[in-house]
């Protein structure tokens, strides 16, 4: 069944959980696909690890490789001891060799991997936007990609370290110069945005958030963030109320670091956002079936070259960039607003990699 936004929801994730750790060791079921989370000690690696390992995905996984600069052996070991399917395995960079052997540690973790998770990074503080994090963030999204390209060549990368809007086209220039891009396999995760809008949208009408959909279109920063709230039905909505639940969805990530107060960002809710998304691209290979959740991929929807938009995916990575449909004209203003915008931060990573 093709659901716009996200095709898992909370009840079903419940449940399938509970269902998972009844079952402990007795799934018979032949999982095969070796997913590496990259950046997997920390705030947002740790919970989203967390999750695959004992989740409906944990049904899809047969091994889940944790990589990080430090920490990932005793958060393997720890995860190891939950009575689910995946095998665990903490990897860390190897140890100053002479001569250089290069990092094992990044190699052992992603040779073999089906799909590759980033949230490597260092997380937003306040006053700091999303752009502030990209002299640190790109240079480890671009050495990470790089070894994807060397060691799993064949996997589905889903970024979620910010810059997004900037990120995922750096590692699609790594990629290129690597000779190894396909566009079918490179995702931005923009799931938060979804289940932002989808909480925010039913907590304002008083309905359950796991029977909302909202398409969330553009961008993963700011007013690039763009949620299509004329598409969901929800009539009663008064200009104010309109504007007011945009603006919410569009930095709803400054409420958190604000929330915060200096502490970190929003991490729980990204590795839940992280989760669904890796959940759909596992169950998609496993089962075959198709499944549509929005993603910011290299798109020609709109003048911008990569995009935010309802994705298709199948067992093989993308299948089809869709059309966004019809959008209101307080909509259109938004989005004719933030491409310029986009098509900056797009440029600013594809110049970081290619000079």
């Amino acid at each position: 069944m093709l659901i716009r936004g996200t095709i898992v929801t909370t009840k079903q994730a419940v449940a399938s959980s509970s269902l998972l750790l009844r079952r402990s060791f007795s799934n018979t079921k032949t999982a095969s696909t070796k997913v590496a989370v990259l950046g997997a000690a920390g705030g947002i690696g740790q919970p989203l690890s967390l999750l695959l390992k004992t989740s409906a995905a944990s049904q899809y996984i047969s091994e889940l490789a944790c990589y990080d600069i430090v920490g990932t052996p005793g958060v393997a070991a720890d995860l190891s001891h939950v009575p689910t399917f995946p095998l665990v395995r903490g990897h860390l960079p190897s140890s100053g060799t002479w001569p250089p052997s290069g990092n094992t540690g990044l190699e052992e973790a992603l040779t073999g991997a089906d799909v590759v998770v980033i949230p490597a990074g260092v997380p937003r503080k306040p006053g700091m936007t999303r752009d502030d994090l990209f002299n640190t963030n790109a240079s480890i999204v671009r050495d990470l990609v790089a070894g994807c390209a060397d060691f799993c060549p064949e996997a589905q990368i889903a970024i979620i370290s910010n810059p997004v809007n900037s990120t995922v086209p750096i590692a699609s220039a790594v990629l290129k110069q690597k000779g190894c891009y396909d566009p079918k396999k490179l995702s931005g995760v923009t799931t938060l945005d979804v289940i932002r809008a989808n909480t925010f949208l039913s907590s304002h009408c008083n309905t359950d958030p796991s029977d909302t959909n909202v398409t969330v279109i553009g961008g993963h920063a700011g007013i690039t963030i763009l949620p299509l709230f004329s598409q969901t039905g929800a009539t009663t909505l008064s200009d104010d109320d309109r504007e007011a639940l945009t603006v919410r969805t569009q930095f709803g990530g400054d409420e958190v670091v604000q929330a915060k107060a200096g502490a970190g960002s929003a991490t729980l809710s990204m590795a839940y956002a992280g989760y669904l998304f890796t959940q759909n691209l596992v169950q998609a290979k496993a089962t075959g079936e198709s499944v549509v959740q929005c993603a910011f991929v290299e798109s020609s929807v709109t003048e911008a070259p990569f995009f935010a938009s309802p994705v298709k995916y199948g067992p093989n990575g993308i299948e089809e960039v869709l059309d966004f449909g019809a959008i209101s004209d307080y909509e259109q203003a938004w989005l004719n607003q933030l491409l310029p915008d986009l098509k900056k931060q797009i440029q600013k990573g594809l110049d970081f990699v290619e000079g």
